[in-house]
């Protein structure tokens, strides 16, 4: 994948902002360690550098950290479970591989749950953020930030997707997910989990339609070479979560868990700033590369065919269903 760079005073300033000497080691200081699955030079990798730059400065170098990226602390299963354990202190997570350990999370893994990436961001910094915090919470990890992966939309071979019924007969892959068949299955569609290594010869060679993804991995994989139709059906909003271990959140004084939600906060804005850059920089390369994009501004025909994945996904976690009318029925 292209590595993303940094342009623009505005956002370099802030990424830096907080960066100070600290000299001697201060007296009783924490030093926490992070887990990051990114490169240096990427949207999450900055934005976590400058949360601890943040958190350090604002307690005076009492608590200091060190992000070690490229996954070096293990993978994201084991690391979350470390995170949870307190082992790792902090680290930046799908919500995905949590589903198994904590319910709530499952919930953003629901198709078309989200009508838009801004939607996603003010409920997940509002109550359905702090419902599945909670959730979060108990099972031993701080949510302190929610952090943008993207939307996922269709491609294809064969025509632009403005409804449901465009996907009848297509034969898309999909992540191996349950949830992610059987919306693609509702619409008619052929869903066909598969590695995403074998895509791009998948649809070259027509054993595919197509398939769906966010616009950098759509570009930097070239699947828009050979799916010329992108369809913004953002489908899937899957946000991430900046995670503080909770035994190592416990230890903290109530000043410092302050100074450290807030430097989560800031942190996740900064990084949604550098993940739109590199959105954009993505479909500004596709649309030049031939690809005929289309909106989907109305995502209400969708949300209605997904009711049979609904349906499936509540009976087998009644429990579940207030979080997810709290999004589902949101402005």
């Amino acid at each position: 994948m292209k590595m993303f760079s940094i342009t623009g005073s505005k956002v370099l300033g802030v990424a830096v902002a907080g960066c100070v000497a600290l000299g001697a080691t201060v007296a009783g200081a924490t030093e926490w360690r992070g887990w990051n699955i990114h490169v240096d030079d990427y949207p999450v990798s900055i934005a976590m550098k400058a949360f601890m730059d943040e958190v350090a400065e604002k307690t005076g170098g009492e608590l200091t950290g060190k992000v070690y990226n490229n996954g070096v602390l293990g993978d994201q299963p084991d690391a979350i479970e470390q995170t949870r354990l307190g082992i790792i202190d902090f680290g930046e997570f799908s919500l995905g591989p949590m589903g198994q350990a904590i319910p709530e999370t499952n919930v953003v893994s629901l198709p078309f749950i989200f009508k838009s990436v801004p939607q996603m961001y003010r409920l997940m910094d509002g109550a359905a953020g702090e419902a599945i915090g909670k959730g979060m919470i108990a099972k031993g990890l701080v949510p302190v930030g929610w952090y943008d992966a993207g939307a996922r939309s269709f491609y294809n071979t064969k025509h632009p997707i403005n409804t449901p019924a465009d996907v009848e007969g297509l034969k898309m892959r999909v992540m191996s997910n349950d949830l992610f068949v059987d919306m693609v299955n509702s619409m008619g569609g052929n869903a066909t989990p598969m590695a995403f290594a074998e895509v791009f010869q998948s649809i070259k060679t027509g054993v595919v339609d197509g398939a769906e993804n966010n616009p950098p991995s759509y570009e930097s994989t070239n699947h828009y070479e050979v799916a010329k139709y992108y369809s913004l059906t953002e489908h899937l909003i899957i946000p991430e979560c900046l995670c503080v271990s909770k035994a190592s959140w416990d230890k903290l004084t109530p000043e410092q868990q302050a100074i450290v939600k807030e430097a989560g906060h800031n942190s996740a804005l900064l990084q949604r700033e550098l993940w739109q850059a590199r959105e954009a920089e993505s479909m500004a390369k596709v649309k030049a590369g031939g690809v005929i994009v289309n909106e989907v501004a109305d995502k209400a025909a969708f949300q209605a065919a997904m009711k049979p994945v609904y349906d499936k996904f509540l009976a087998a976690n009644p429990d579940l269903t207030d979080l997810v009318n709290l999004i589902r029925n949101a402005d």
